[in-house]
């Protein structure tokens, strides 16, 4: 077995071998770009260049390469400043997925309002979009300071901080995702900072065909072809709604005997009267309860019940 020090001592170092591969053997990021930042101006280098690899991880180089971006020698912190009270910046160590990442200090953070197609593990299997909005995310973010804007609930019930993400440059980085057709709108109130203008981006995006709506498998299906076993993951599920339905927590519209859409009944006054929805042709949109007796999409949100 050849070691770290034959691999990377004085007389095992390559010529032509990059200079991140020279000067780092098995850095941490804030090491490995402290490092290059100092060594560059001593071994004539003009350029850096940042990149993310297949698991949202970011690397840092003196050459170029597909897909890399050029960083100025001064990695500057943004200004402190921002709208959020005692809010800060903070490094993003790694894009987890489309909708999830972890800062340098080990906090968990997810995307408040959006939902992302899921990416591989250990237990699932990946969804149609995840690694592409994996990737976005991580060429947008990994690696860079960003800014927290919280809402009403700070934490989610895993004791990840829910957050609205921004860039130096003022982006958005939830309404981007949802903008490009990468995430859908995900409302869970009382979170309702910027629900109106990513309902929006989605209508937008939607009209468009961007991302995962023009995506064969996330197309509108009818509530009378809904088989339960198969309808995995995030649905759009269209059809008439024909009754109201009442339950402890929840009051419902049902879509003939094939599906009932579930309101929490705190949720109700974000809504129209139901009776409204009585004789319409929707879309509801969220994922299939396992728990209900019968097919059941909960609903909390009307940009998530879309009138046809």
């Amino acid at each position: 077995m050849t070691g770290r020090n034959d691999r990377f001592g004085r007389h095992g170092r390559r010529p032509d071998e990059p200079l991140e591969a020279r000067y780092f053997p098995r850095p941490g990021l804030w090491r490995q770009l402290g490092w290059l930042l100092l060594i560059v101006p001593l071994v004539g280098c003009s350029e850096v260049y940042r990149w993310t690899d297949e698991k949202g991880e970011p690397h840092y180089g003196d050459r170029p390469r597909t897909g890399a971006e050029k960083l100025p020698l001064r990695d500057a912190a943004p200004p402190t400043t921002s709208a959020t009270a005692g809010s800060g910046w903070i490094r993003v160590k790694k894009v987890y997925d489309g909708d999830t990442i972890i800062l340098d200090n080990g906090e968990k953070i997810r995307l408040l309002g959006i939902n992302t197609p899921e990416v591989a593990g250990s237990y699932r299997d990946e969804e149609p979009g995840g690694a592409q909005a994996r990737q976005w995310l991580a060429g947008k973010i990994a690696g860079l300071r960003i800014r927290l804007e919280t809402d009403a609930e700070r934490k989610d019930r895993y004791g990840r901080t829910l957050a609205h993400v921004f860039t130096a440059d003022g982006t958005h980085i939830n309404l981007a995702l949802v903008k490009a057709g990468l995430a859908t709108t995900d409302v869970f109130p009382p979170n309702l900072k910027y629900v109106d203008v990513m309902a929006s981006a989605e209508r937008e995006a939607e009209r468009n065909r961007a991302g995962i709506w023009g995506m064969r498998e996330y197309q509108p299906k009818p509530v009378e072809r809904l088989n339960r076993s198969e309808a995995v993951g995030w649905q759009r599920l269209v059809g008439t709604a024909t009754a109201l339905s009442d339950g402890r927590n929840y009051a419902g519209l049902r879509f003939g005997e094939r599906l009932e859409v579930r309101i929490p009944k705190q949720n109700l006054r974000l809504f129209p009267a139901l009776s409204s929805y009585l004789g319409q042709k929707l879309e509801a949109r969220g994922w299939l309860s396992r728990q209900a007796r019968k097919p059941a999409v909960w609903v909390r949100h009307p940009s998530a019940l879309v009138r046809r």
